[in-house]
């Protein structure tokens, strides 16, 4: 039994999940970079995620990473559909791991979203393998305007549970601490949840019950195959972006029966299916919506979204209101954003202040320290 009672001492207090501990409190969000040639991860990634792992963060998350060729949200998303993808992501589980921080690998299927492009390249730029036929819950767009899927029969759908099982198989090999399936975000898993977008009339749409049971088939299925004493999580759009969608309620009876096929840890997220995003956006937006999901459903929560400070993650941590923070965009401007928070925080002992940095930068920044410490003294004593 999971004791999400129980307080924590803070951001830097280490985290056991299964067999898995975490030097901190601290992750890194799955960030799509569309940078994979063939669905490879390459030096880019490498430098990209290895930077957060040097950084401090105690759990270092990949990009999406498709389960199949069409399952990609653009050419550019790595994959796990071959052996060889495994290899180039072992080479960045192993410099992580070299770091002290943990190495997780978000598995995805981007549904309708798929065969769309990177942010910075346009429709006339599309290269010729850019396009693919997609599959999704239904036949409908995911937004006007956009491609049109075709609805995954129920032979597609086990296949799907195999690439799945297959993928998660690969991932384990890789040497991946963490794995995390996405069912938020509009992807495909999430499509199966949410009442807008599951019209489905055979027995995986319908009520709550049949829209949640192909994600829960995925869930139960992957757990079997990854092993048990690895965490397991799952990113979850609490609540969709229209009122007329998912819901708080449905988010905790559901995370409640992915407890209760061995889900450990439930990222909590939002939006993505129904329109205009009507809730308020601000610091922490998502955060109550983590404290209520590890309180209800009594799982353990990761929470998302305008974290950006030191002392906002912090508190979170202290008020049990998750048991992990997610950090995103911060990180992409401050790759070292933990060493930075546990200097502003003050949660280190002379010993081990600069403990989070690479050995082969520590020396440097103590140096400095002292030496800027002694030019605080000269200025107290000059005033």
């Amino acid at each position: 039994m999971v004791n999400t009672q129980q307080q924590s001492r803070g951001l830097f207090e280490e985290l056991t999940v299964g067999e898995v501990t975490f030097r901190n409190r601290i992750a890194v969000s799955p960030m799509c970079q569309y940078s994979a040639v063939d669905g490879l991860a390459s030096d880019y990634h490498l430098v990209h995620l290895g930077r957060f792992a040097m950084g401090g963060f105690g759990l270092v998350m990949t990009e999406a990473t498709s389960i199949s060729p069409e399952g990609r949200l653009t050419y550019g998303d790595v994959g796990l559909w071959r052996d060889d993808q495994g290899d180039a992501l072992r080479r960045i589980a192993d410099f992580a791991h070299g770091q002290g921080a943990r190495f997780g690998i978000q598995l995805g299927h981007a549904g309708s979203k798929a065969a769309t492009l990177p942010p910075w390249v346009t429709e006339a730029d599309r290269p010729a393998d850019g396009r693919w036929e997609i599959f999704s819950v239904t036949d409908q767009p995911y937004a006007p305007g956009w491609q049109r899927p075709r609805a995954l029969t129920t032979t597609e759908l086990a296949e799907q549970l195999r690439d799945w099982r297959t993928a998660a198989c690969r991932a384990a090999e890789a040497g991946a601490d963490v794995l995390e399936l996405h069912m938020a975000h509009g992807y495909l898993l999430h499509s199966f949840l949410s009442p807008i977008s599951n019209t489905r009339d055979d027995e995986f749409g319908g009520d709550r019950d049949a829209r949640m049971r192909f994600p829960l088939l995925v869930a139960e299925a992957v757990r079997r195959q990854w092993p048990e004493d690895r965490p397991l999580f799952v990113r979850l759009s609490v609540v969709d972006n229209g009122h007329d969608g998912i819901d708080l309620e449905q988010t905790i009876e559901f995370a409640g029966r992915l407890k209760a096929v061995g889900v450990d840890v439930i990222d909590c997220s939002s939006g993505g299916i129904g329109g205009v995003y009507v809730h308020s956006i601000g610091p922490g937006y998502q955060v109550d919506w983590a404290a209520e999901v590890r309180r209800r459903a009594e799982i353990r929560t990761m929470a998302v979204g305008h974290i950006v400070d030191a002392g906002q993650a912090d508190k979170v941590i202290r008020a049990g209101a998750a048991d992990l923070v997610a950090i995103g965009r911060e990180a992409l401007v401050d790759p070292a954003w933990p060493i930075r928070a546990r200097e502003d925080l003050g949660q280190y002992s002379d010993r081990d202040r600069f403990a989070l940095l690479p050995v082969q930068s520590r020396s440097w920044i103590a140096k400095r320290r002292r030496q800027l410490d002694r030019m605080a003294t000269q200025r107290e004593r000059r005033a």
